[in-house]
């Protein structure tokens, strides 16, 4: 199924009550587009976004640390008993500071049913980060991300087209982001073999969400 996550980052339109508004907006568009659209929240707003929508929920990060003296750290446990149904790993903005970090986090992840999406910036580490067998990889070019005037979708689309390729190896699907805003970069992924979109700035900090993630959705058609 194409899908879309919308990130809310740490936007002031996707913290705390308005996170709420927020996904009301995108589980009503779902509906009516029969789109998959996953809110990625913060994790302090995993539990009360859970509660007021019917969307597969998940969360921005959770740290590779078990139950313990580890103040600060996400704990897989804590957002999957929020209802959390999966978490973003390694995004361009959140980055582990080494490999085996990322790789512990994703097992951490694995071992109490969260499932994973794993960025990577490059090829190179495309191919290696696909080793670790998260349930989604995304290419996701850092300098384009939060790009407000170029997409991956336009500016890199052979890069797209090989990442396709290594993904489809390991049966992974691809997911694709940075600047990712209309539809028609939507439809240029989709030819190229991504199964679906990383979104956020473009709908989150919308003045018009609701209408930007409608004409999103229209690359699908």
């Amino acid at each position: 199924m194409n899908m879309i996550f919308v990130n809310f980052k740490t936007y002031q339109q996707g913290t705390g009550e308005a996170a709420l508004d927020l996904v009301k907006i995108l589980e009503e568009v779902a509906i009516q587009k029969q789109i998959k659209i996953i809110p990625v929240v913060q994790a302090a707003d995993v539990r009360e976004v859970v509660l007021n929508t019917k969307l597969e929920v998940w969360v921005q990060n959770i740290d590779p640390e078990d139950f313990g003296a580890h103040t600060g750290s996400i704990l897989a446990e804590a957002v999957r008993e929020d209802g959390a149904v999966g978490t973003f790993l390694n995004h361009s903005e959140h980055k582990f500071a080494a490999f085996e970090y990322l790789e512990a986090a994703n097992r951490r992840a694995k071992e109490i049913g969260l499932k994973t999406l794993i960025f990577a910036g490059d090829l190179e580490e495309l191919k290696r980060v696909i080793e670790l067998a998260p349930d989604f990889v995304s290419y996701e070019p850092p300098e384009l991300v939060g790009s407000k005037t170029t997409s991956v979708s336009e500016s890199k689309p052979e890069i797209i087209a090989e990442a396709v390729e290594i993904s489809r190896g390991q049966s992974i699907p691809l997911i694709v982001g940075a600047g990712i805003k209309t539809s028609e970069d939507i439809r240029k992924g989709l030819e190229l073999g991504a199964v679906g979109f990383a979104v956020a700035s473009s709908i989150v900090a919308s003045n018009d969400p609701k209408s930007e993630i409608q004409a999103l959705t229209e690359g699908f058609e």
